[in-house]
Order: structure tokens, then sequence, then C-alpha cells
């Protein structure tokens, strides 16, 4: 039984005329008589009775008719379906990133990508880069941007360098290594990692890339450094530097949005730096949404990476 075959019995039974049913469906009249015939033949009834040039629906026709008008509907809904998931009117995409980059980078993306395609849902995962790897190999997203570089035991994923971007310093705002006051207005002079060996960190969970890095980084300098909190997500840490727990190692974009109660401090060259990527698996090439996600995000780097201080 064909799709074809399907339409050109509806169109008869509908207009019970050989002749302008074949108008109807823009064929010959004698392709569709015998594409009928084909049709009978295979169902071993006959759905048209066709006594002194009348047309009328046997049994069989009558208990085909609502089926096939089922089918062409369902076809026409997967047809329309299709196109609008091709043309970006609907779907989906699955979006993976670490918290500070869903503070600092994502928000103006989402919304530019927002307002290009509507109908196309967002669902974001917000974790380490570690875990969005995970995530990725499972399947269970389509796309993540993640920290480089990536572990050595990590799945087979094609990565994009975004953009690279500097850590800084927040603070309270009257801080200043050391423990000598000065105030909000005073110069930003560039800190040295070596100046937090005495200073109460405000440090993250573990699992994030900004902790492993900020560890690193004091190791590198000789010191341990000494946390006052640790374990707290993003939001977390911007706060408990707010209420003057101690200061927090934390990337440009998230300094530049975390308000004007924070003070914001370069670390003195080389400084940290992280490189930011956009992956997805080697294996198995993204949705059409997403890929169309992935060109916007793609088209900001130019404007997302901050200068160096």
């Amino acid at each position: 039984m064909q799709f074809q075959q399907l339409l050109y019995f509806v169109a008869v039974a509908e207009t019970r005329h050989f002749t302008q049913a074949a108008e109807r469906v823009h064929v010959a009249q004698p392709s569709l008589s015998q594409q009928i015939r084909a049709l009978e033949k295979e169902l071993g009834a006959e759905l048209f009775s066709r006594a002194r040039g009348n047309i009328t629906l046997t049994d069989a026709g009558e208990a085909l008719l609502p089926l096939a008008r089922r089918i062409l509907a369902d076809a026409d809904t997967a047809r329309h379906e299709v196109q609008e998931l091709a043309q970006l009117r609907r779907g989906r995409v699955r979006l993976g990133a670490t918290p500070s980059l869903c503070t600092g980078l994502l928000p103006d993306v989402l919304r530019t990508f927002h307002d290009l395609h509507p109908g196309i849902e967002l669902l974001i995962e917000e974790s380490g880069s570690h875990d969005l790897v995970r995530e990725l190999a499972r399947g269970s997203l389509d796309l993540a941007l993640i920290v480089l570089p990536l572990p050595a035991s990590s799945p087979a994923l094609t990565t994009v360098e975004l953009l690279r971007e500097d850590l800084v310093v927040v603070s309270p705002p009257a801080w200043r290594p050391g423990g000598a006051p000065t105030t909000a207005k005073g110069p930003r002079r560039p800190v040295r990692i070596a100046d937090l060996q005495d200073e109460p960190l405000v440090m993250f969970r573990h699992g994030y890339d900004l902790r492993e890095l900020t560890v690193a980084a004091c190791r590198a300098e000789g010191f341990e450094p000494s946390f006052t909190v640790e374990g707290g997500e993003m939001d977390a840490v911007l706060g408990f530097v707010r209420a003057g727990l101690g200061v927090a190692v934390v990337p440009s974009m998230v300094a530049e949005r975390a308000g004007h109660d924070l003070r914001v401090t370069p670390l003195a060259r080389p400084g940290l730096r992280r490189t930011i990527a956009l992956a997805h698996r080697s294996d198995v090439a993204p949705p059409r949404a997403a890929r169309e996600l992935q060109r916007v995000l793609l088209s900001s780097r130019a404007t997302a990476a901050s200068p160096s201080p």
C-alpha cells in the first residue's frame, strides 16, 4: 500500500468522480484508475461500486476512508513539523555551561538567539566542566561551554575555542592586600598571586575549574591558600565576599556584572587566564537548532572576551 494510492483513493471517495479526482491531485485519469485498481488488488476487495457510471463506496471503501484520511493527516502534520524544525520555527537546544558563564556570557547571547528564533526551546544545564563533559558523552547535551584543557580521560569531543578570559580579584570595597584599609575610590593597582598568601579566600566547591586554577596558581607561588568559606556556587561566593568573609578570584565577565558593592582588582602580569571552548560530541552532529546557537555563540566571541588589564 502506497501513500500515493491512499491520496488517490480519498480524492475519488470525496469527488465520486475519477476524472475530477485526477484533476484534483494533478495526475492523468488513466494513471489514477490504475493505482486504484492496484490498491484494490492488494487489499483483496473492491473499494468502489461503478454501476451505471455512479461511483459509490463499497463496505470495504467505507472502512478504509477514515483510516486513509487519518494517515494523510498524520503525514501532513509530520511534513509541517519537519519544515518548522528545518526553518528553525520550532525545536530544542540543550546547552551546558559553567555557572560563571551562565552569569557572565550567556544572558546576552541567549537574548540574541531568542530574538532570532523565539520558537526554539532553550534548556540550560549549569555545572562544572568535568560534569558537562560527562553529560555530553551520555548524549544529555547538544552543546557545552567548557574550560580547556580537557581532562586526559575525556571522550572524543570536537571543541572550538570561543574566548580567553582574564581572572580578577573581587573583594569588599575597602580591601587591599595585607589588611590595610583603603577607599573604594583608591587606585585599583594589580595584585600578585603571592599577595594573596595571607588573605582569607572564599573558595568554590570541588569540581569548579576556578577552584583548581586558583589553588594551582597559589601552589606555584609556594604557598597553600587559606579558605574562610568553601563549597559555594558562583552567586554564593559573591555573596560571601559582600559579607566581608574574604576575597575571591573570579572571571572578569562575572565581576563586571557583580555590582558596585564589590571592588574589582586585576591580577599583575602574567595574571591568570582561562580558555573557554564550545564542545559537542565528535561522532554526532548537533541538531539544526544547536548549530544555529553555535553560530550565534561564535559570532559573539569578538565582543565577549575582556581585554587584559
